[in-house]
C-alpha cells in the first residue's frame, strides 16, 4: 500500500525557492547607471575689433543721404547744365590748389590752359549762373551763390578722398585739352559724374561701415566713443580765382 503525501501549492513552492536562494547568499542583479559625461570645456569667444571708418574718416560723419529717387544729396545732385560746367571748373581749381604731388604736376599748367582756351565759354556760364540765382533768390542771390560755391570747394577738398579725387581730375585734365570750346558743356556733363564717383565710393563704403559697426554693437555691446564731428564738409580750400 502506497502512502501519498499531500501536494504543496505552487505559490508556496516559489516562496520557498526564493527563501532558499536568499539563504544561499544569491541576490538579484543590479542595474548599473553610467555617470554623466564631463561638461565640455568652455571656449572663450574671440571678440573681433570694432569696424573702423574707411579712409581714416571720423566715426560719426554725417554723409549725404540718398533722395527718394536714389540720388545722393550732394552738391552735384540735380544741378543745371551751367552749374555742372562751373562745378567742373571748381573741381579743376581745387585740384590745382591741393594736388601737389609730383605725379600731379601736369594739373596746374592744364588748368591755366583750360581757363585761357575756354575763357569765353566760362564767362558766359558765369553770367548764366548769376541769372539763375537771381531768378531763384532775388536781390540776395550773390550771398546764396557764394555760400554754395564754398560748399562745392570744401566738398572737393575733403582730405580722405583727396588722392582718388586728384587721380580723377588728372585724367579729366588730360582729356579736356582736346575739347573745343563749343564742346565744353557736353564734356562737363560726361566728366563731372566721373569725379563725383570718387565721393560716391567713399559714401558707400561709409554706409557699409555704419552697418557693420551697428551689427558689432548689437552683438558685443560695443559703444562708439568719439569726439563730435562737424557736418560733412571737408577741407579748407578756397577758390584761387574769384569769379
Amino acid at each position: 500500500m502506497k502512502v501519498q503525501f499531500p501536494r504543496i501549492p505552487a505559490l508556496l513552492a516559489a516562496a520557498g525557492a526564493a527563501a532558499l536562494l536568499a539563504a544561499c547568499g544569491e541576490q538579484a542583479p543590479k542595474v548599473v547607471t553610467a555617470p554623466p559625461p564631463p561638461p565640455a570645456p568652455r571656449v572663450a569667444e574671440v571678440v573681433p575689433p570694432r569696424p573702423l571708418p574707411p579712409f581714416g574718416a571720423l566715426p560719426n560723419l554725417a554723409v549725404p543721404p540718398r533722395g527718394a529717387d536714389g540720388v545722393r544729396e550732394t552738391v552735384n545732385a540735380r544741378i543745371s547744365p551751367s552749374q555742372t560746367l562751373w562745378n567742373l571748373r571748381s573741381a579743376f581749381n581745387v585740384a590745382a590748389l591741393d594736388c601737389t604731388g609730383p605725379e600731379y604736376a601736369a594739373i596746374i599748367p592744364a588748368y591755366r590752359a583750360f581757363l585761357k582756351k575756354h575763357k569765353a565759354v566760362l564767362a558766359a556760364t558765369n553770367k548764366a549762373l548769376d541769372a539763375e540765382y537771381q531768378a531763384r533768390y532775388g536781390k540776395g542771390f550773390v550771398i546764396q551763390r557764394e555760400s554754395y560755391e564754398t560748399q562745392v570747394y570744401n566738398y572737393f577738398a575733403y582730405p580722405q578722398t583727396m588722392r582718388d579725387f586728384c587721380d580723377a581730375t588728372l585724367t579729366m585734365s588730360q582729356a579736356v585739352q582736346a575739347v573745343a570750346p563749343a564742346e565744353l558743356p557736353a564734356f562737363s556733363q560726361q566728366r563731372l559724374p566721373a569725379i563725383e564717383a570718387v565721393f560716391e565710393r567713399f559714401f558707400t563704403a561709409y554706409d557699409q561701415y555704419r552697418a557693420d559697426a551697428a551689427a558689432w554693437d548689437a552683438r558685443y555691446a560695443g559703444r562708439i566713443s568719439a569726439a563730435s564731428a562737424p557736418a560733412w564738409q571737408g577741407g579748407a580750400a578756397q577758390p584761387a580765382n574769384p569769379r
